[in-house]
């Protein structure tokens, strides 16, 4: 089973596959800071230290809260990720969170096809 480590709060857990980081957060203590678990308040934003690779893809809600360039630092919300089949490690910084708390999400983009 994977493991999830929460570096800051120096807590390491075993975990189901396909498990939600905020959910297995709350479960076993990990104290991942949160507030809604939809991805609307940015309270569990944290930053993939290592296993990126073993995580579920962004989800929409993720791109509008964080924009590009959180997610292209490494920054996921806790409560859209989920980790599929091997360990990661992850942190969280207050500045960030309060930063991202405040950011209102980005609208999506409608492409409209050339000449329409």
């Amino acid at each position: 089973m994977p493991k999830i480590h929460f570096l800051t709060s120096e807590k390491t857990i075993e975990v189901p596959e396909n498990s939600s980081v905020l959910r297995m957060s709350l479960r076993y203590d990990g104290d991942l800071p949160n507030r809604c678990g939809g991805g609307i308040c940015g309270n569990c934003v944290c930053k993939i230290e290592e296993g990126a690779e073993f995580l579920d893809n962004v989800k929409v809600q993720e791109r509008r809260k964080l924009g590009d360039e959180l997610l292209e630092q490494g920054y996921r919300l806790g409560c859209q990720t989920f980790v599929t089949n091997g360990d990661i490690k992850i942190s969280w910084d207050e500045e960030i969170r309060k930063t991202v708390i405040k950011r209102k999400p980005d609208k999506l983009i409608a492409k409209v096809p050339a000449g329409e």
